[in-house]
């Protein structure tokens, strides 16, 4: 019997025996890129999401942690019913199978960004969640998020070693604009597939245990330039721009939209460089290759922001003459 086999057995006897439900289907709702599994369990008394954490390899404590902080500041997140620290299982509230990449179209873009920005609001602007202990999104953290994309998309997927003058320069650029930024509790996954479409009180909000204290415009970009939805520029400048007014009313930035837009883009950037080299890992590493279908789109991304700024000029070369190349050489 595999493992996965036998942790869904003990996640079963769990369920019949300590919780005394009456299981009437039990099937694997999704996985995520970590090692968490997720179970829709239908039982006589109702239907719950149950969260797979192999201990050796997950901690489910920040989740718990930081669900209930989030739940206390009013963002609609998943209640936890039951907790088995020991086996890595949680009882969960089921938000169903619709995320907003399943319902996103041309007609109800703007409605469904605008339910997400009230939730990013209350994220960005309650006291009680900027004043708790959430790790920092500082220096080292940026540092280590931009070696993902040189070490494993670079030098372990294109065979590549950049210039150090030129990744240098690149990481202060960005972490610099990150830095400058207000700093606010950020999701850090804050996108189409973690953004649960209900019929009351949506989005239903998911996997936000990295939660950390960081800029302002991080959880924005990742909504608006989704690894996995592409939308005209025109379009996505036009929701930052509604963003931008909504948190410059309500007093959380005091700034030009210039230099929010330029922070916006340097952290989209930083996010999708990131995001590129954790598709590489996943896929050398770990074995799981459909995140390699998102990383042309990421990559549309990277090209259109280096394009855009004078300072990344150097980095840019880089990418056209030396990694574009490369890349499509081995797709």
């Amino acid at each position: 019997m595999s493992t996965a086999d036998t942790r869904a057995k003990a996640i079963l006897d769990w369920l019949t025996h300590s919780l005394s439900l009456n299981i009437v289907k039990f099937e694997i709702a999704s996985c995520d890129a970590s090692f968490r599994r997720y179970f829709r369990v239908i039982h006589s008394q109702g239907q719950h999401i149950v969260m797979d954490a192999p201990p050796d390899k997950e901690n489910i404590e920040p989740f718990i942690r930081v669900a209930t902080l989030l739940k206390q500041a009013g963002l609609n997140v998943p209640q936890i019913y039951q907790q088995n620290l020991t086996q890595g299982f949680l009882l969960l509230e089921d938000f169903g199978s619709d995320c907003f990449l399943d319902q996103l179209n041309e007609e109800n873009a703007t409605a469904l960004y605008c339910s997400a920005f009230s939730s990013l609001h209350q994220l960005h602007s309650d006291s009680s969640l900027s004043n708790s202990e959430f790790p920092s999104y500082n220096k080292a953290l940026l540092s280590r998020e931009l070696t993902i994309f040189y070490d494993w998309f670079l030098k372990q997927c294109l065979a590549l070693s950049i210039p150090k003058n030129i990744q240098d320069n690149v990481n202060q650029i960005l972490i610099a604009s990150a830095l400058e930024q207000p700093q606010t509790c950020v999701h850090r996954d804050f996108h189409c597939r973690n953004l649960m479409f209900l019929k009351e009180n949506s989005p239903g909000i998911i996997d936000f245990q990295d939660t950390v204290i960081g800029p302002i415009t991080y959880d924005l970009v990742s909504l608006l330039r989704d690894c996995y939805i592409n939308w005209p520029e025109e379009k996505v400048l036009k929701w930052m721009t509604l963003y931008f007014h909504k948190i410059t009313k309500s007093g959380l930035i005091n700034t030009e939209l210039e230099t929010f837009t330029r922070w916006f883009d340097l952290m989209g950037l930083q996010r999708h460089l990131k995001a590129i080299g954790i598709f590489s890992r996943l896929n050398l590493r770990d074995g799981k290759p459909d995140y390699l279908a998102d990383i042309p789109r990421t990559l549309n991304y990277v090209s259109h922001i280096c394009s855009k700024y004078t300072e990344l000029a150097e980095f840019n070369h880089y990418l056209i003459e030396t990694i574009l190349p490369a890349y499509n050489s081995k797709k």
